[in-house]
C-alpha cells in the first residue's frame, strides 16, 4: 500500500487581526452600540422587552463578535430562533440597526476596522432578514436540487 501524504491544512488569519481588531475594541464597539440601541425610540423598546439582564447579553454579543472577527469560537448561540420569535420584527428594524451599528463602528474604530465590522453586520442582518422572511412565509422553501442522472 502506498502511503499518502497528510492533507494540507490551510489556516487563514482571523479577518479582524488583519486590521487590528482586539478584544478591547470589540468590547468598546458592542457596549457603545447597545447604548445607542437602548436609547433608540424604535429599537430600544424591542430589545428591552426581550433582554432581561443586559450584562449577560452584552457578554454574549462580545463573544459573537470575537468569534466572527477573531475566530475565537466563543459564541455558541442560535440567533435565528431568537429573532424569529420577536413579534413584529421587520426590515425597517434591521435598517435602523445597521444605521446605528455603522455610526458606532465609524465613531469607535479606524476606517478599515469599521468597514470590517460594518460588512459583517450587513451579512448578519441579511441572513436574519432572509430567515425571518422564510419563517413568515414570504419566501417559499427551497426546492431540492435537480440531480444529474
Amino acid at each position: 500500500m502506498v502511503a499518502r501524504p497528510a492533507p494540507t491544512i490551510i489556516s487563514r488569519p482571523a479577518p479582524g487581526a488583519a486590521v487590528g481588531v482586539t478584544e478591547a475594541v470589540i468590547h468598546r464597539v458592542v457596549h457603545a452600540f447597545y447604548g445607542r440601541i437602548r436609547a433608540d425610540a424604535a429599537l430600544g423598546p424591542i430589545f428591552s422587552s426581550k433582554i432581561g439582564e443586559w450584562d449577560p447579553h452584552l457578554q454574549k454579543m462580545c463573544d459573537f463578535w470575537s468569534s466572527m472577527l477573531l475566530m475565537t469560537k466563543r459564541y455558541d448561540g442560535r440567533p435565528v430562533p431568537v429573532h424569529v420569535a420577536i413579534e413584529g420584527l421587520d426590515h425597517p428594524h434591521f435598517a435602523r440597526w445597521l444605521d446605528l451599528f455603522a455610526e458606532t463602528a465609524r465613531e469607535q474604530c479606524p476606517a478599515a476596522m469599521a468597514d470590517l465590522f460594518i460588512d459583517r453586520a450587513e451579512r448578519v442582518a441579511q441572513s436574519l432578514q432572509l430567515s425571518l422572511d422564510f419563517h413568515s412565509g414570504i419566501l417559499p422553501p427551497l426546492k431540492a436540487p435537480i440531480r444529474a442522472r
